[in-house]
């Protein structure tokens, strides 16, 4: 099942590999380089990035030969390609290989060919992305529906769409790159609330209240936090955001159809269906297809983001190919076989914390497809990454800007077809990983949680 003839073994001189450099520095030092040549000025960058390439600790823009299945062939940098157990991949219920869904694609491909070859706003629309509209926004209860063509077009054209300089933008601080850097866009009133600490949004909503009653405010969170594996408390949200007339936007892209009841995610669970003020997310983790969406109630809203997000106007319309694809994937998601599938997922993730946890390695937030695995030091994560690697275990170390500077960590991505020998195998090995790399419990990462 997996490759045992690996051609180079990456811990044969550990002392080697500490002296070489290449478990030293981050990657906030290279981020404002000087000089006239922008072709250029990146050397130092490049060199560094080269040097941890030589030594086994770049496992960034590996390449996946075939689907991302649960085995899977993956090469990289400095790597030859091996064959192993897949943790790496964003494919939560394992549809990107389900039988219809391909049969979907293809139809799609027959009768509409590979490109809208438009704009939404133009003549980019098919019926599939009109029939996924509707699909969607009767699966949320909220009838208006703009789609994008990524995950990320979603969560900063719906952010600058709506919101405008005056405004103001209250976000939590883990919340995804591509959130804050659309709040950033927007406005310069953005202030950032302690992680799921909703007596710290409460403290920021009154003090802007306090001072501007004419400017709209935007609360800006996720369904599940794709670093942490935790969920903030949405009714509490939503009733703050009421209380001083602010709207409240939840990113679902982690959990809409890989959890929850009738794949609702966290909205579902928390028994807020129908009842956020926005709700975006994206197709490319559960629903085997690039794209995002954005859902609400308001028409007014809808208008807006059609007309001033940008990367609605001014980008390409979902291909007919990957709207189908959606749509038949949310068919599953929301089927007596998707219910099936989330077992199997849920099942994959209690097993794999109790094992890990088991062999004294700390696991962060809940159970849910995310598994993050506490590293602490950049280098305990990339000897970890490096060493599971070598073990043709793929997974994804984790280090800034993806998480702040000495909180990395190994982040495990599960399937729902990972089966039980899968996760056993892949769980002695990681602890194996990181007990040699020198990996600890956390010393004080111990995030707010939401309180009344």
């Amino acid at each position: 099942m997996l490759n045992e003839s690996v051609p180079f073994d990456p811990a044969r001189d550990p002392a080697a590999l500490a002296a070489s450099g290449a478990l030293e520095g981050n990657i906030a030092q290279f981020a404002q380089p000087r000089g006239p040549d922008l072709l250029r000025r990146g050397a130092a960058l490049d060199a560094w990035c080269a040097l941890r390439a030589r030594h086994g600790v770049w496992p960034y823009a590996r390449v996946l030969e075939g689907p991302p299945e649960p085995l899977a062939t993956v090469a990289g940098d400095g790597m030859p390609a091996l064959r192993g157990i897949n943790f790496a991949s964003q494919d939560y219920l394992s549809l990107a290989a389900h039988p219809a869904v391909a049969e979907a694609a293809l139809r799609a491909l027959g009768e509409a060919g590979p490109h809208s070859a438009g704009s939404a706003v133009l003549l980019g629309n098919t019926r599939y992305s009109r029939r996924l509209e509707g699909a969607l926004g009767e699966l949320l209860g909220l009838g208006q529906v703009v789609l994008f063509p990524t995950g990320w077009a979603a969560a900063f054209g719906a952010i600058t769409a709506l919101v405008h300089g005056a405004d103001h933008v209250v976000i939590d601080q883990l919340a995804h790159a591509s959130l804050r850097q659309g709040a950033a866009a927007a406005t310069r009133n953005v202030l950032v609330h302690r992680h799921l600490d909703c007596d710290h949004v409460r403290e920021l909503l009154a003090a802007i209240r306090a001072r501007d009653a004419a400017n709209a405010i935007l609360v800006v969170t996720e369904g599940l936090f794709s670093m942490d594996a935790d969920s903030p408390d949405l009714p509490l949200l939503q009733h703050l955001c009421r209380e001083y007339g602010a709207t409240l936007l939840v990113d679902v892209a982690h959990d809409l159809g890989a959890m929850g009841p009738g794949g609702l995610g966290v909205i579902g669970a928390q028994r807020m269906h129908g009842r956020i003020d926005l709700v975006l997310g994206a197709f490319s983790k559960t629903f085997a297809a690039n794209g995002g969406f954005v859902a609400c109630a308001e028409r007014p809203a809808r208008r807006q983001i059609q007309m001033y997000a940008g990367p609605h106007m001014f980008s390409n319309a979902l291909s007919p190919v990957q709207a189908a694809t959606v749509l038949e994937s949310l068919r599953i998601v929301t089927s007596g076989e998707g219910e099936g599938l989330r077992a199997d997922l849920m099942r994959n993730a209690v097993e794999l914390r109790a094992l890990l946890a088991g062999a004294g390695l700390h696991c962060l937030g809940a159970p849910s497809p995310i598994v993050p695995v506490w590293m602490g030091s950049e280098a305990v994560a990339r000897v970890a990454g490096m060493l599971l690697a070598h073990d043709a275990v793929f997974v994804n170390p984790v280090e800034y800007p993806g998480v702040p500077l000495g909180a990395a960590r190994l982040r495990l991505q599960l399937m729902a077809q990972h089966t039980p020998a899968q996760v056993r195998r892949a769980a002695g090995l990681v602890a194996g990983a990181a007990g040699r790399a020198g990996a600890g419990r956390p010393a004080t990462h111990t995030p707010g949680r939401c309180r009344g």
